[in-house]
Formats: structure tokens, C-alpha cells, sequence
């Protein structure tokens, strides 16, 4: 607690140039433009490839819940005995 009322008093410093340590400019210390531009690059980068990503899932997701239902229908049309017009079997109503 007696952190925050600490901190809360403090003023900052008038002059923010004078933060720096003797030797540096603000240039030598900041991202820059190029600094921006490529964090920007790999963020959009990455927004794309997990969009990407999230629609190949989503169609294999899709393709074996086609592939499980193909299934089950063949297997459950096999169980039962039918004849050519695919009725059951007289002996097996």
C-alpha cells in the first residue's frame, strides 16, 4: 500500500530529454519508422495465417463429418439383409 501512495506523489520530471543517459538520442533508443513498419508487417502477416489456418481446419472438421456420416449410413444400410428394390428381406421384417 505504501507503494502506491509512493508512487502517486511522485512528480514526473519536467524535462523529459533529460531521462536519457549522456551519449544517447531519442534515434538510438526508439523502434523508428522501419521499427513500426516491420512489427506492423508481422502482425498483419499473422492475422492472415491464422485466418488461414482456422479455414483448413474448419474443412477437414467439415470433410470427416461427411466421411463419418458416409459411414454410418453404409454400415447401417448392411446390417439388415434387403433385396434388389431395397426393402428388408421377407424374413427379416
Amino acid at each position: 500500500m505504501h507503494h502506491l501512495i509512493l508512487a502517486l506523489t511522485v512528480s514526473p520530471s519536467p524535462d523529459p530529454t533529460g531521462t536519457l543517459r549522456p551519449g544517447l538520442s531519442e534515434d538510438q533508443v526508439t523502434p523508428g519508422t522501419w521499427g513500426f513498419v516491420l512489427t506492423a508487417f508481422i502482425v498483419i502477416l499473422t492475422t492472415f495465417l491464422i485466418v488461414d489456418m482456422v479455414r483448413r481446419i474448419r474443412r477437414v472438421r467439415y470433410r470427416a463429418q461427411v466421411e463419418e456420416a458416409r459411414l454410418a449410413a453404409d454400415s447401417g444400410s448392411t446390417d439388415a439383409p434387403t433385396d434388389e428394390t431395397g426393402n428388408a428381406a421377407p424374413g427379416n421384417r
